[in-house]
């Protein structure tokens, strides 16, 4: 398995190998040791959980307090979207900014994405299937939104169709009202908690 860092420092590509033949392909799509070695750290897996989206779906921008926050290794497993990590940790050298990977069905690419950052995407295919492997379980009160279409981030999402986005999302405030409001988790938080790990 190839492991690539992206732009946004907690953030790491995994591109599995493939081995096919004429029963079809055969795959290791996630190896904790490969993703440890990679991160540094232990990843707890806690819960699994799958969307399957229509076309120009966008989920996200989705995040959550740290501590604990939410680490998510991520995978298309039918179709195909982009991608989306926004670093929303106030005080990194890279705060607003985001980096996107397109996964598919193809490649079987990963990402994996730490706690603390945004992380939303787009369906670009008919339907999509999306696995998330996650480091703590579902908690409504400690998990929140950035408004994907936050004109500020100037997201890459393809044009020529509307975003469709649930009521949550569609309500989901702005990087800088979320800043604004105290809501957003810091660099300190999320290194210290990392740090404990």
């Amino acid at each position: 398995m190839q492991t690539r860092p992206l732009s946004i420092d907690g953030v790491w590509e995994f591109t599995p190998k493939l081995r096919p033949d004429d029963r079809g392909v055969f795959l290791e799509s996630f190896k904790e040791s490969v993703l440890e070695e990679a991160i540094g750290h232990e990843f707890t897996l806690q819960q699994m959980n799958i969307s399957v989206s229509r076309v120009g779906t966008v989920r996200g921008v989705h995040f959550a307090l740290v501590p604990p926050g939410q680490a998510k290794y991520v995978q298309c497993f039918s179709g195909r979207i982009l991608d989306v990590v926004v670093d929303i940790r106030v005080g990194s050298p890279t705060f607003g900014q985001w980096d996107a990977v397109e996964l598919d069905d193809e490649s079987r690419r990963g990402l994996y994405i730490a706690e603390g950052l945004g992380h939303a995407f787009c369906a670009l295919s008919d339907s999509a299937t999306v696995g998330y492997l996650c480091s703590t379980p579902y908690s409504p009160g400690r998990e929140f939104g950035i408004h994907p279409l936050d004109p500020a981030l100037g997201l890459p999402w393809p044009g020529g169709t509307e975003s469709v986005l649930s009521e949550k999302d569609a309500a989901a405030p702005t990087l800088a009202e979320a800043r604004a409001s105290g809501l957003l988790p810091t660099m300190a938080q999320c290194q210290a908690f990392t740090a404990t790990r």
